[in-house]
């Protein structure tokens, strides 16, 4: 019961942090204090809290006199966006392969997950690279390489699970009652699928995120004046010695983020699932 209850706690605390942050995100052009675009290098490189004509600058200026707080509410939404709607191609796609693939099995099934396996072959940030490379870099691109390249796992968890479920005494029934592959597909496998897909989803979102911002970094993410976070962690390297404010605010924001997604979905995953419960229970100390 303490494992449930502190598994409670972080996962409200997780949920709470990413509302915050969807929040801010959201009323970013209400809550930033300056445009994220407005440069003016007289303020250049101000160290936070400082109070200039132009008003205060709570997490101080970059290297071009931009408000690294705006651009941080900014980066907010393009981050989160990008990370979302990756999941939510990818997510589909994968489970559609996967319950595709595990229904009707044989050559469906050895195609598709001969597919799977040349994409797991290459690394997923290498493929992402290459793609964006070869397509420019843009925010359409880079949701819809992050959504293609990322189906693999949902694939092959809903087709483990297919194979458990689509011998079970229940799928045997539907057929008996003259229920189609589409409905026994959609009506019963489907809504048994979904759990461990959610959870598996909320971890990839962490990682999408990581992702985006990796690409941001290298420059073959959303392209400037745009702000990102991984923009703004790449746009510091030179000056890591004399502005700190510039990389740690950043940084700490996409520590953040990812922490609390990781959190929420361990959570998820102790909720949804009764087997991590029962198990979590019984490791727990007495």
């Amino acid at each position: 019961m303490r494992v449930l209850l502190r598994q409670h706690r972080l996962g409200f605390l997780g949920i709470g942090i990413l509302l915050a942050e969807a929040s801010v995100a959201l009323l970013a052009p209400t809550l930033a204090p300056h445009a994220p675009l407005d440069q003016d290098t007289v303020w250049r490189l101000k160290p936070p809290l400082t109070v200039a004509g132009a008003g205060r600058f709570m997490l101080g200026t970059d290297q071009l006199g931009r408000d690294v707080l705006s651009r941080i509410l900014y980066g907010a939404r393009i981050s989160l966006l990008i990370g979302i709607a990756a999941v939510a191609i990818a997510a589909p796609l994968g489970v559609a392969v996967g319950l595709v693939a595990s229904y009707y099995g044989r050559a469906v099934d050895d195609l598709m997950m001969r597919v799977a396996d040349i994409q797991l072959a290459f690394p997923f940030i290498l493929l992402a690279v290459t793609v964006v490379a070869v397509l420019g870099p843009s925010v359409g691109h880079l949701i819809i390489v992050l959504g293609i390249s990322g189906w693999v796992p949902y694939a092959r968890l809903s087709r483990s699970e297919v194979f458990t479920l689509k011998e079970r005494e229940f799928i045997e029934a539907a057929r008996s009652l003259g229920a189609g592959d589409v409905r026994i597909i959609t009506r019963h496998l489907l809504p048994n699928v979904l759990t461990p897909v959610i959870v598996v989803g909320t971890f990839a979102l962490a990682n999408t995120i990581i992702v985006e911002s990796s690409l941001s970094f290298l420059g073959l993410g959303v392209q400037p004046p745009d702000p990102t976070w991984g923009s703004m962690l790449s746009d510091s390297r030179e000056y890591v010695t004399v502005a700190w404010w510039l990389w740690v605010f950043p940084g700490a924001a996409i520590l953040t983020t990812v922490l609390a997604i990781n959190v929420v979905g361990d959570w998820l995953r102790h909720v949804l699932d009764p087997r991590a419960v029962v198990a979590a229970e019984g490791s727990a100390p007495r």
